[in-house]
């Protein structure tokens, strides 16, 4: 288990609460001081160095696991994700993770780039699925569709075949989910629209038109999480 009572030399002040932690832990990770594979203090040492209450950290520390940046194990401890040492960007995102504008300027930064070298790369098989993806979202229009247009994205993502961007699609999806649960109201049939667009400039293998309806697509998405 990584000592970490020296790192944590400045306590998070009280009205900072759970963000402040989760910042915390996170800095250390990107200074290197926290690894993969390392194991957290338990929850008591951990409220004791930071000076917070048990709601606020384990608040902290369920961010920190739906951005896969750790791992609870139950009686086994809480420990930093392996990933995450090839993949600090994940660990840079969540510092910004309520900070809405510059999170949806990440996704777009990393989806436009993905969707052009997915246009060169997609497969026929792969496009089948894309294709699948927009009718599950016809199928489940009037209900949760939201994990299928996450899926639509999560191919054109792993299209682009690429292990240096690996990491980053983690990071999208993260990303992804965080600015889709913000949508108070669904449009199933625009949705459909957009994909359908991207689907046929990725079938067409065109770059250009691809980077453009994506850009489109994540521009309407956009308005309607920053203008509600």
């Amino acid at each position: 288990m990584t000592n970490l009572e020296n790192y944590f030399v400045d306590t998070v002040q009280r009205s900072t609460l759970s963000q402040q932690v989760l910042e915390k832990i996170v800095a250390l990770l990107v200074s290197g001081q926290l690894k993969s594979g390392d194991k957290l203090p338990p929850e008591m040492q951990l409220m004791k160095q930071l000076d917070v209450s048990r709601p606020v950290l384990r608040e902290a520390l369920s961010s920190l696991e739906t951005l896969e940046i750790i791992t609870r194990k139950p009686r086994g401890g809480t420990f930093v994700n392996d990933k995450v040492g090839s993949n600090p960007f994940t660990a840079m995102i969540s510092l910004s993770i309520n900070n809405l504008p510059a999170l949806f300027e990440a996704r777009m930064s990393l989806e436009l780039g993905l969707v052009t070298i997915a246009a060169e790369k997609i497969t026929d098989e792969q496009l089948d699925r894309l294709y699948n993806s927009i009718n599950d979202i016809k199928i489940n229009a009037h209900t949760n569709y939201g994990k299928y247009d996450k899926e639509f994205h999560r191919i054109i993502a792993l299209s682009a075949n690429n292990p240096v961007l690996e990491g980053m699609i983690t990071s999208l999806l993260i990303t992804h989910e965080k600015t889709d649960s913000l949508i108070e109201y669904r449009e199933p049939e625009i949705t459909m629209e957009h994909h359908l667009a991207i689907y046929e400039s990725l079938k067409k293998r065109d770059p250009h038109e691809a980077f453009k309806q994506m850009y489109k697509h994540l521009s309407f998405v956009r308005n309607k999480i920053l203008n509600t």
